[in-house]
C-alpha cells in the first residue's frame, strides 16, 4: 500500500524541451519557423557575407598598424591605423600641454574609477558622496594644477576624452536630483510650484541643446556685469545639466504616475508625512520601474556632449577633427572616427549592460 502511494505521489520528471540544446532545433524554432522568417534569415545572412569579409580584409588583413608614414598607408589597400598611433595623444587630450598629458590620463582613471565604484550598491549611501568628492577633487587638481607643485593649466586648454567624461558625469550626477524635484513639483498640489515646474520642463524640452549652449556661451556674457567672466566650460556644463534635468523629470514623472494610488493611501495610514512617503515608498518604486528610460537618457546625454564642439570646446570629436587638420593624415579620417566611435560605444554599452544588471538585481517582485 505504501509503495503504491509513493509511486502515485512521485512527480514525473519533466521532459527537456525539444531543441533547447540542439543547434539545429534552435535554428528551426527561431530562424526558420515560417516562410517569412526563413526568407528574412537568408537575406540577413547574405548581407553579412557580402559586408563582413571585405570589412575584415580592410580593417585587419590589409591594414597598416603601428608606426608608419602616410606614404606607406597610401600604398596599402586596407585601413591606416597608423593615424591613431600618430595622433592618439591629440585625439584623447586635445590641446593640453604635451609634457603634462600624464595628468589628464590619471584624471580619466579617477573619473572612471569613481563611476565604477558608484555602480557597486554597497557604496550607495554617504560613502557615495565621499567617492564623488574624492574623484572630482583629484580630477580638478590634476587638470587645473596650481597646487602640489603642478603647473597651472587654463581651462581653454582642456579637451579630448577628459572633457567629455567630465561634462557627462557631472551632468548626470547634478541633473538627477534636480529632475526628481521637478517631477515631484509637477505633481504637486500647490499651483505655484506645479506651474513653475511645468514651465521649466516645457521650456527646456521645447528647444534643442544647441540653443542652450549658444545662450550660455554667447548671450549670457552680454548680461553679466563688467569684469565678471564665467568660464566657458562651466557655462556649457550648466546648459547640459538644465537640459538633462528636464528630460529626466518627465521620465521620473512617468514612474510616479505608474504607481497605484494604494501606495499613497497605505503610507498615509501608517502616519507617514509627504517626504517620508516619497523617500521611503514612492520614489524607490518609481525609480526602479524607470531604470531603462533613465539609463537611455544617460546614454543620450553622454553622446550629446559632442555638441559642445559647436561652442569651441575641444571635446573628443573636435579634438579628432583638429588632429585631422594635418594634410598628410587628413584622408584617413575614417580610421580616426572609428577609433572614437569605439570609445563612445564602450561607455554606452557598459551603461546599457549595467542597466540590465540593475533591473535583474532589483526585480524582487518577480522572484519565486
Amino acid at each position: 500500500m505504501e509503495e503504491t502511494l509513493t509511486r502515485e505521489t512521485q512527480t514525473p520528471a519533466r521532459a527537456r524541451p525539444r531543441g533547447s540544446r540542439d543547434p539545429i532545433g534552435w535554428a528551426r524554432a527561431n530562424l526558420f519557423n515560417g516562410w517569412f522568417n526563413s526568407l528574412l534569415t537568408i537575406l540577413i545572412l547574405a548581407l553579412l557575407v557580402w559586408i563582413v569579409p571585405p570589412f575584415i580584409r580592410w580593417a585587419i588583413s590589409d591594414a597598416v598598424f603601428g608606426a608608419a608614414t602616410p606614404d606607406e598607408c597610401k600604398a596599402a589597400s586596407g585601413a591606416c591605423w597608423a593615424v591613431v598611433t600618430e595622433k592618439y595623444r591629440l585625439i584623447l587630450f586635445g590641446r593640453y600641454p604635451f609634457e603634462e598629458q600624464w595628468r589628464p590620463l590619471f584624471g580619466i582613471v579617477a573619473l572612471v574609477g569613481m563611476a565604477l565604484l558608484s555602480c557597486d550598491r554597497r557604496f550607495w549611501g554617504w560613502q557615495l558622496l565621499v567617492i564623488w568628492a574624492l574623484g572630482l577633487g583629484i580630477f580638478f587638481v590634476l587638470m587645473g594644477g596650481g597646487v602640489l607643485g603642478l603647473s597651472p593649466v587654463r581651462t581653454n586648454l582642456w579637451g579630448g576624452l577628459p572633457l567629455t567624461l567630465m561634462l557627462a558625469f557631472i551632468g548626470i550626477a547634478a541633473a538627477f536630483p534636480i529632475a526628481i524635484l521637478l517631477a515631484l513639483g509637477r505633481r504637486s498640489k500647490l499651483p505655484i510650484i506645479s506651474a513653475l515646474s511645468v514651465g521649466y520642463i516645457e521650456l527646456i524640452r521645447g528647444v534643442p541643446l544647441i540653443t542652450l549652449l549658444f545662450m550660455g556661451s554667447f548671450m549670457l556674457p552680454l548680461f553679466m556685469p563688467t569684469g565678471v567672466d564665467i568660464d566657458a566650460i562651466l557655462r556649457a556644463q550648466v546648459a547640459i545639466i538644465m537640459f538633462a534635468a528636464a528630460y529626466l523629470a518627465e521620465v521620473i514623472r512617468g514612474g510616479l504616475q505608474a504607481l497605484p494610488k494604494g501606495q499613497h493611501e497605505a503610507a498615509a495610514a501608517l502616519g507617514l508625512g509627504y517626504w517620508q512617503t516619497q523617500g521611503l515608498i514612492i520614489l524607490p518604486q518609481a525609480l526602479k520601474i524607470t531604470i531603462p528610460p533613465i539609463v537611455n537618457t544617460f546614454i543620450g546625454l553622454f553622446k550629446d556632449t559632442s555638441l559642445v564642439a559647436i561652442v569651441s570646446l575641444t571635446d573628443l570629436v573636435l579634438a579628432t577633427r583638429q588632429a585631422l587638420g594635418d594634410p598628410e593624415w587628413r584622408q584617413f579620417f575614417i580610421e580616426a572616427y572609428l577609433f572614437i566611435m569605439v570609445i563612445y560605444w564602450v561607455f554606452c554599452f557598459f551603461m546599457s549592460k549595467y542597466s540590465q544588471h540593475l533591473e535583474r538585481s532589483l526585480a524582487t517582485d518577480r522572484r519565486s
